[in-house]
Parts: structure tokens; sequence; C-alpha cells
């Protein structure tokens, strides 16, 4: 196993800490935690690169990884009854539909769906919005209304490009 793999594994086994942490009102704990599961991701990506060691479990992994961090917070806010269900459910589906088309994306054209700038614009909206949810800073669910719809934008984007994908390979 590489390097950025091996982090990328870290990353998994962050998702269920940072879940006790916040169930547990650990929320500084919880937030250093975030932070650590942020800068594997960033670390992952680089070392893959560097190394030339890019794998495509590393491709499918990472991503999965992240989706599991941010439904782990989502659920967790949700439970601590400071985020509505709804926000809950838009982002789960969001990310369960984006999973499916690179599933088949992956599977029928060997094709990986990269990371975009407005899927990256949408988590760090989502994580910040978090902590202010977290900190119980006012005004912070505007900031994760505009998470939310900056996340269905991404998901328009992405399914854009999944379309134009699917188009170019069945010519």
């Amino acid at each position: 196993m590489n390097i950025a793999n091996l982090l990328t594994t870290i990353r998994f086994f962050l998702v269920p800490i940072v879940g006790w942490l916040l169930y547990n009102n650990q929320n500084i704990w919880a937030i250093v935690v975030l932070v650590l599961s942020g800068l594997t991701d960033i670390f992952d990506g680089f070392f893959a690169r560097k190394f030339n060691t890019v794998t495509s479990w590393g491709k499918l992994a990472d991503p999965l990884a992240d989706k599991l961090m941010q439904i782990m917070v989502l659920v967790m806010l949700f439970i601590k009854d400071k985020i509505s269900i709804v926000i809950v459910i838009i982002l789960i589906l969001k990310e369960i539909f984006m999973v499916i088309g690179s599933y088949f994306l992956y599977k029928e054209d060997n094709v990986v769906v990269s990371a975009n700038w407005y899927g990256k614009i949408a988590t760090v909206l989502i994580y910040f919005a978090v902590v202010l949810i977290i900190f119980n800073v006012p005004y912070a669910s505007i900031i994760m209304i505009l998470a939310v719809a900056f996340s269905l934008f991404s998901l328009l984007m992405y399914t854009l490009n999944f379309l134009k994908l699917k188009s170019q390979t069945n010519k």
C-alpha cells in the first residue's frame, strides 16, 4: 500500500471517531479530527501525484471517504437537532446520485470522475457551515442553505458533464 492510499484509509477510520466526538459534545476535538481528515485528503492527492502512485482504488476510495465523513457530520448535526432532516436528505441523495453516476462511468466506460472546482467549493461551504453550526454562530443556517444550493448546482454541473461524457463514449 502506498502513502496516498494509506492516508485515504486513515480517513475511513476517522469517520466514526468524528461521529462519536460530535455525539458526545466533544466539539473542539471533532473539529480537530475534521481538520486532520482534511489534511490527509490534501496530502493523499499530493503524494499520489508527486510520486506517480495514483491507483484506481485511490480514485474511488478518496471521494468515498470524503462523502462518508460529510454524511456522518450531517447526520450527527441532525441527531443533535442542529439542522433539518431536509438538508441531510438532500445532501445524501445528491451524494448517492453522484456515486451511482460515477460507478456507471467507471464500470461501462472506464472513466473516473474527478472533482471539479464547484464540487470543492460546495464541500468547503458545507464544512464551513458545519463549524459555524457546531459553535452556534448566529445565521449559520444561512451559510448551510447557501452550501446546499451550491451542492445542488454542483450536482447539476456533474450531471451535465456525465451526459456529455456518455454521449462522447456512445459515438
